[in-house]
């Protein structure tokens, strides 16, 4: 029996809606009917593009660092040097987290309390937060060069301190609806602690 053709424009309105349920409602609490409603495919065409809901949030969370990716090497590129891009990346996203009033936040910490259990999304959570911290640690680099950022810490370490710094601010933002716990992030490490002496 030969397999129907898929089609990829649905396959990534499928992960959009995804990502956007899973940001909003969590792993357990999105329903694939729910999903599908909204993306107009029958339960039955979903498992010809996915096997599973796991497998399904599995590429929603890859779909979803994909695209923070690209929006953050744009930022980058657009700016006139890569250290004020990235502080205009995380400025983009506080911008989205306000318009979204502070619910959402980060797909990759969200679920990465929830899915603990499932190793499958546990590596692509892993994986999605190690490039993310890696293009971070990247740019940082380049900003040594330019003498626009400390260069008596390694920028691994920076990078580290940074990331994982504001995925704890957005959780406090979520808890506080404000944005000052991701100002506080950026204004002591990008405006101060990463600045050369």
């Amino acid at each position: 029996m030969a397999r129907p053709r898929l089609s990829e424009k649905t396959r990534l309105r499928l992960l959009d809606e995804g990502v956007s349920a899973f940001l909003y409602n969590g792993f357990h609490g999105t329903g694939l009917k729910e999903v599908l409603d909204r993306v107009s495919v029958p339960k039955g065409s979903f498992y010809n593009y996915f096997e599973s809901k796991e497998a399904f949030a599995a590429a929603a969370i890859r779909h979803y660092a994909d695209c923070f990716a690209t929006r953050m090497d744009r930022e980058i590129r657009e700016a006139p040097d890569p250290y004020t891009g990235l502080r205009r990346f995380f400025e983009t996203l506080m911008a989205d987290f306000e318009a979204a009033g502070y619910v959402g936040g980060c797909l990759i910490a969200n679920l990465g309390g929830e899915l603990e259990g499932s190793d499958l999304c546990r590596e692509t959570l892993a994986t999605a937060f190690r490039e993310w911290r890696d293009r971070v640690a990247e740019v940082l680099r380049q900003s040594q060069q330019l003498g626009l950022t400390r260069g008596d810490v390694d920028a691994g370490d920076l990078a580290d301190l940074l990331t994982e710094a504001w995925e704890g601010a957005v959780i406090r933002m979520k808890i506080d609806r404000s944005l000052d716990p991701l100002r506080r992030v950026l204004a002591r490490l990008l405006d101060d602690y990463f600045r050369p002496g």
